[in-house]
């Protein structure tokens, strides 16, 4: 066997079978085809050893206990191979039935995190010792990858802790440690070191010879009840409502989960595995799930284990970290340090304005002392961190300077001027602008190899993408050290390179303008935003213009037209744009925080959309249909995106899809921008896209170069 070693230890009065899973050339364990089969294989030799047999231990050679599928293989799935999926899958729940009926006991060792299939591998055990270790996770979050547990999970979870207390874990993907576990009787035993795991292993077997699984017992009812518990039904008759009121039925995999949970509730324990296995079956060969799993499995992996990240240069851990100007953007960054570890100095044109922004992170900490999250000591201590200060002087020493002033281009050359010789020797300085090219911006540098863009999202303490702007001067060691800043506060980095509204901004400007020209042409408002939502993005691209300001998109305007008249050449600006320029001059509707934009927001009550679009903006004879209206939000993102990756602004499909969702709010059931196409199949994306450059504009239209970007950057597994 090649993943897998079986070994009889002595114990009183017969022997003991060992299980150790170990999968070769692999840091992890995992149910690829060869453990299956090494499954089957060590299930055979535990049946010819039975008569000898006290007891069954399952343990890892690996430093987590087991990590679950062979997502790989998942990838390479279609349709077709459903009724092959099935009956692997019921394969493997054989072997693991056959091992926890034979009447002995069986426990497991989890040494490490138990994740996904892993979590489904100590379930086999009627009994469960984990190390006492708060870092470690268990758990089944399939559901975040398109999939549900189906290699018992979904019934064994169940029946565990009933319809309703397994509804977290499987449904949203809910994880634990060991102590949680512990408390939700998971595990049944907390051991201090994973050395102390074998002994108290065997010594749970030679205190309980005999063991069944809860819903073996004659006696077993399930907690809660079944769904023909009155409280029980009620529960479920709005459970996939509210279900479909989370997902807007874009994703299939919680669904079926429940449906798995609530079928499998009504008939015996084996009849509900095959129910839990047709629905994973199923779920496996969808188009969602690859698109799930190619992201937030592989390329969040991709970016996790420094992929962006220049080689070479060595790891960066930030002491101390200046910040000029204390608003929302630089009070959220003082706070994403401070609570790091990260000693901060926060630097405005006064104390008093330096102070305010302090104070954002004693009202954040504050929230948290009330709760029982934190205490009063670690609060002092977390703002402690942070010194506002009015003086330049104050920075000195800094490893790192981030200017987070307001986005105009001579502030910004005189704050960096002024601040950057208080740098520590080696240090380097940092842009958080959103749309100002870096290179220029990089020109107030006296070391322009030193200076980088790192880009915040806002709420800073919220959103945790962090978009990194290679200027054409900065150096590799720059780019690494930001990349290793950006982790060390516990966010995701991604590295574009310097252009005009980098990556994020400028993909998220075509989808805000489409959304705006399409009001233009006469589609009513609500219809805009409500199919931009059922589409899976989080809020219609009206209600995010309001939010991050209309002004602030004509300020942008304005600043292209400047820049691009300074290079003697005119900037045409787009139909949304020119009607956002409307919104804001002749109508005076500059957003939310000016009083209203698209809608209005009045004083106790919930916002509602400006009454008076309907008459400037509606046409009652504009022709549309909500695919069209959804398909428009989408391919024009994604054409950006594929742009983005010819022009050399991305270099990887990995940031692509990963920027695209957590920095502009993609659907998550697209995988992402650059996923989006590949999902749809090129070919189909590609003839698509043409139809609505015919109707629409250019702003669709995929050139030669840009098809042969897509071609290039197609993933394979």
């Amino acid at each position: 066997m090649q993943t897998i070693r079986y070994e009889l230890i002595d114990a009183a009065g017969g022997k003991v079978a060992q299980i150790t899973f170990d999968e070769a050339h692999s840091p992890v364990n995992t149910m690829c085809r060869q453990w299956q089969d090494d499954l089957a294989e060590v299930t055979a030799k535990v049946l010819a050893d039975r008569a000898q047999l006290k007891g069954i231990v399952l343990a890892s050679a690996k430093s987590s206990f087991f990590a679950g599928a062979d997502l790989k293989a998942t990838m390479r799935l279609t349709p077709d191979d459903a009724p092959a999926v099935f009956a692997e899958i019921e394969r493997m729940k054989k072997q693991f039935r056959t091992l926890e009926t034979l009447g002995i006991p069986v426990v497991a060792c989890l040494n490490g995190a138990a994740l996904g299939g892993g979590w489904e591998v100590a379930l086999v055990a009627h009994y469960r010792i984990a190390v006492a270790d708060p870092k470690i996770q268990f758990g089944l979050p399939e559901v975040t990858l398109g999939l549900m547990p189906g290699a018992t999970g979904v019934t064994k979870m169940t029946r565990l802790l009933g319809l309703l207390g397994a509804q977290p874990y499987i449904l949203e993907g809910k994880l634990f440690n060991p102590a949680e576990a512990l408390e939700l009787q998971l595990v049944h035993e907390l051991v201090a070191t994973p050395d102390q795991l074998l002994p108290a292993a065997l010594a749970r077997i030679a205190a309980h010879p005999q063991a069944v699984q809860p819903w073996d017992d004659k006696n077993y009812k399930m907690p809660g009840g079944t769904p023909a518990n009155p409280k029980i039904a009620g529960a479920l008759t709005v459970a996939p409502a509210m279900l479909k009121k989370t997902t807007r039925g874009r994703y299939p995999a919680p669904e079926a989960a429940l449906a798995a949970m609530a079928e499998g509730a009504l008939v015996d324990y084996d009849t509900a595995l095959r129910i839990e296995s047709r629905y994973l079956a199923r779920l496996m060969t969808t188009p969602v799930a690859r698109n799930m799993i190619n992201t937030f499995f592989f390329d969040m992996n991709a970016i996790k284990s420094g992929k962006s990240r220049p080689a070479g240069a060595p790891r960066f851990k930030p002491q101390k970290v200046g910040i000029l100007g204390a608003g929302m953007m630089g009070a959220g960054i003082a706070w994403s340090q401070a609570s790091r570890g990260i000693a901060t100095v926060l630097k405005d044109v006064s104390v008093e304005k330096a102070e305010a922004g302090k104070a954002y992170s004693a009202k954040l900490t504050q929230a948290r002392v009330d709760k029982g999250r934190m205490t009063a000591e670690a609060q002092q201590a977390l703002l402690a961190r942070i010194t506002p200060t009015a003086s330049a002087a104050d920075l000195a020493g800094c490893d790192l300077i981030i200017e987070a002033v307001f986005e105009n281009r001579e502030l910004k050359a005189k704050v960096t001027q002024e601040a950057e010789p208080q740098l520590a020797p080696g240090g380097f300085f940092a842009s958080n602008t959103s749309t100002l090219p870096i290179s220029g911006l990089a020109t107030a540098s006296a070391k322009p190899e030193k200076f980088v863009g790192i880009h915040f999202f806002s709420p800073v303490d919220k959103m945790k993408l962090v978009e990194i702007i290679r200027g054409k001067q900065t150096d590799d060691e720059t780019v690494a050290r930001a990349f290793d800043y950006v982790q060390a506060l516990g966010k995701v980095p991604i590295v574009v390179n310097d252009s005009r509204g980098f990556y994020t901004s400028r993909t998220f400007g075509t989808f805000v303008m489409e959304g705006a020209a399409m009001l233009g042409e006469g589609i009513p408002a609500a219809v805009i935003e409500n199919a931009a939502m059922q589409a899976g993005l989080p809020v219609g691209p009206l209600a995010v213009l309001d939010e991050t300001a209309l002004t602030l998109s004509v300020h942008v305007m304005e600043q292209t037209r400047a820049d691009y008249a300074a290079e003697g050449k005119t900037y045409t600006a787009t139909p949304g744009e020119l009607l956002v320029e409307r919104m804001v001059k002749e109508l005076n509707r500059p957003g939310r925080a000016g009083g209203g934009g698209f809608y209005d927001y009045p004083t106790g009550a919930k916002k509602h959309l400006w009454p008076e679009l309907r008459t400037l903006f509606e046409k009652p004879d504009a022709p549309w249909n909500v695919q069209e209206i959804q398909d428009r939000l989408l391919y024009r993102q994604a054409v950006e995106t594929a742009r983005c990756l010819s022009e050399g602004v991305l270099t990887s499909t990995h940031d692509a899809n990963i920027g695209s969702i957590f920095g502009i709010g993609f659907p998550a059931w697209t995988g992402g921008a650059m996923q989006f196409i590949y999902g749809m199949g090129v070919d189909n994306f590609l003839r698509r896209a043409d139809e609505l450059a015919a109707r629409h504009g250019a702003g669709f239209a995929v050139d030669a170069k840009v098809r042969e970007a897509i071609e290039k950057f197609r993933p394979v597994y």
